[in-house]
């Protein structure tokens, strides 16, 4: 068996593919919608194709997911993602763009429960923190490196590039990583008989985790989808300057989840969400508050990243206590489908309450910002009773 460090590295190195793939469309949506014609109130449509996608094929998968050798599982996901991403490339309109998006959430959404499924059989609960830090790094390098590079790509190349270019990569990474992966059985091995999917949702901390995580997806995809033209747009940012400012805070949200990953290991993942959304509610308030010109681009965008990966880490390393090894694919394939239901529910909301004045800005931000502070207000007190009935219960324990 390889060791925790490898696993969780070649894991990571999938995600980050994964994310890039997500990541990249929106902060080049004034991109692709200049070269395909496409309203800038439109691109909240493209990120929500994607995830609504994924919401679809993880609630179909999620009963079935737990019968496969992870790593088989991987190399699945990985390759139709992949064709999906190409596919991107050879967009003509929005139509055929949104068309790409939905193959490539129908791969990449599976891609991510079978990823933390991997990592959860592989680091006991006491050291998950650190690893689901490690591995939600891969946000922030692709924020650092895959969504700066796309966007100078795109300058340099054309929007279309990108997507070549990510596919390819991630056809590499996949190919190693399926080839240094061992057989990833244990799973299978866990019980008998397997436990059905309907014993996962008879369980109430399973509602709960499933509710915090609807919440949690809303509270950031009401904002994230439109946050680059905001940027631009509302607040002056140069399209030059994009690629600079992600760089930062992809770098300070890395540092951020090492830090938060260990302080959740050793305080409890409760009071490091509680705290990043704290942050975030401040944040949130000084940017689409009353006075936004007050709040600065430079300060408020990294903060958000940092509070952001605050809540994250927490969050992960709670729920991949909820189930056991052997329904471990399926919970996180439920818990993908909620987030990405949520992430395409935020999208098409934001599509709805946006509009676009004479100059190209977005109207309508404050009134956004405000729905996803409302979202996020609640999660916490839902994760704590999660980790209550987590530390009455025992962790990975199967039982209701």
């Amino acid at each position: 068996m390889r060791s925790e460090r490898t696993i969780v590295g070649l894991v990571g190195a999938v995600q980050f593919v994964n994310i890039v793939d997500f990541m990249m469309v929106m902060p080049m949506g004034p991109d692709f919608a200049r070269g395909l014609g496409v309203d800038m109130d439109k691109i909240g449509i493209v990120a929500g194709a994607y995830t609504l996608a994924a919401a679809v094929t993880g609630l179909v998968l999620s009963p079935i997911l737990d019968r496969f050798d992870r790593r088989l599982a991987l190399a699945v996901c990985m390759g139709g993602l992949a064709l999906g991403t190409v596919a991107g490339g050879f967009a003509v309109g929005l139509g055929s763009l949104v068309a790409a998006r939905v193959v490539a959430g129908a791969f990449g959404g599976p891609a991510t429960s079978v990823a933390m499924s991997i990592v959860a059989d592989a680091v006991p609960p006491e050291r998950r923190g650190r690893a689901m830090g490690a591995v939600m790094g891969a946000f922030s390098v692709a924020s650092v490196l895959g969504v700066p590079a796309g966007l100078w790509l795109s300058d340099a190349a054309g929007w279309r590039a990108p997507f070549f270019v990510l596919a390819a990569v991630g056809a590499m990474i996949a190919t190693a990583a399926i080839a240094l992966l061992p057989p990833l059985r244990g799973h299978l091995a866990a019980e008998v008989e397997r436990p059905r999917l309907r014993l996962l949702l008879v369980r109430a901390v399973v509602w709960l985790s499933l509710s915090a995580t609807a919440l949690v997806t809303l509270s950031a995809f009401t904002i994230i989808p439109n946050l680059s033209a905001f940027i631009q747009f509302n607040m002056g940012w140069p399209r030059e300057g994009l690629p600079y400012l992600y760089m930062v805070g992809g770098g300070l949200s890395f540092l951020a989840l090492r830090l938060f990953g260990a302080v959740a290991d050793r305080l409890g993942a409760v009071p490091v969400f509680f705290g990043g959304t704290a942050a975030l509610i401040v944040v949130g308030v000084a940017w689409f508050g009353v006075v936004p010109a007050a709040a600065p681009v430079w300060l408020c965008f990294p903060a958000t990243m940092v509070a952001m990966s605050a809540r994250n880490v927490a969050y992960q390393a709670l729920l991949s206590r909820v189930a056991a090894p052997s329904e471990r694919a399926a919970f996180q394939s439920l818990n993908s489908a909620v987030q990405h239901a949520g992430s395409s529910v935020a999208a098409f909301l934001g599509s709805l309450v946006l509009g676009v004045s004479g100059s190209g800005a977005l109207v309508g931000m404050p009134a956004l910002g405000l729905w996803a502070l409302c979202f996020a207000i609640p999660v916490p007190f839902l994760l704590a009773e999660v980790g209550r009935r987590l530390a009455a219960g025992g962790a990975d324990r199967v039982a209701p």
